[in-house]
């Protein structure tokens, strides 16, 4: 019996450019050995059976009234510290900017395999990059995913540089996630009893990075993961959920589901601004 050589697997299946995409899309009924995560660590992330639980849902639309604006700087507040997730609606972004930001990465996604593998590579941190899991080479089982990254900040790429099938799309939520942001970092200052500019003050929103996921088709779901359990190491992140549930939060030592809310927009609390607030008030 030949000996497996896990380095070797990896770097074919690197070196293809074909990501699970590609594998999902060529038919396979067993996934490759270098996505089989051990037992432990599958039955670590099961939902948890608190089906009334979620993240919670907060409101902006009177976020500039001065009647309704504590209120809502409290609820950020308090989700910040127990949930490090909320989800926030009536935010001034058009629903179809959302939609068009998914629809045109899912479109991206499945483009044939020679045209996205021109933006296939490695070079975290700059430009625009196309791969299947960041940590591929530093990881003992990589997970079934594939992802477009873009960065717009403090550098942005050439217009010409991001894919034509999602560049006027992420041009557009770039535009309007900066401002979301801002809001959000507004309300969090005020939340740790700051002058309401003061976290924006600090650049923040400078250093911003675009990351479109695509979660294909597995033929063997319950011997890997969509992506691992971790934090962001960003101040916050905004998140777009397509209809398809699939994400979840660790809450209370379990893990819960977050269901879609159509026009809704997640925010994440990172590493680096939960260090620098230590813990958010």
């Amino acid at each position: 019996m030949a000996t497996y050589d896990r380095a070797k697997a990896v770097k074919e299946f690197d070196e293809s450019k074909m990501g699970v995409k590609g594998l999902s899309d060529s038919g396979i009924k067993t996934i490759p050995q270098i996505f089989i995560h051990p037992p432990q660590t599958l039955s670590n992330i099961k939902s948890s059976s608190k089906k009334t639980t979620s993240i919670p849902l907060i409101d902006l639309s009177n976020v500039n009234s001065p009647n309704h604006r504590p209120n809502i700087v409290k609820q950020i507040k308090e989700a910040s510290k127990t949930w490090g997730f909320f989800q926030i609606i009536n935010h001034n972004v058009h629903v179809s900017v959302l939609d068009n930001t998914i629809e045109s990465i899912e479109s991206f996604h499945n483009q044939p395999h020679e045209i996205k593998s021109k933006y296939y590579k490695r070079e975290e941190g700059q430009g625009v990059m196309y791969a299947s899991n960041n940590d591929l080479y530093r990881t003992n089982a990589a997970s079934w995913h594939d992802s477009l990254q873009a960065w717009m900040a403090p550098k942005a790429p050439e217009a010409e540089e991001l894919p034509g099938i999602c560049r006027k799309e992420i041009l557009e939520w770039d535009l309007h996630g900066s401002k979301v942001a801002e809001v959000v970092f507004e309300l969090l200052s005020e939340g740790l009893g700051l002058e309401s500019g003061k976290l924006n003050e600090l650049s923040f929103c400078e250093s911003r990075a675009i990351v479109g996921h695509c979660y294909p088709y597995c033929p063997q779901p319950d011997l890997t993961v969509g992506i691992t359990p971790h934090t962001d190491p960003s101040a916050i992140t905004l998140l777009l959920q397509n209809q398809v549930q699939g994400l979840q939060v660790e809450h209370d030592g379990e893990w819960v589901d977050v269901n879609p809310v159509h026009g809704g927009i997640i925010v994440n609390i990172g590493d680096f601004l939960q260090c620098t607030t230590q813990g958010v008030g």
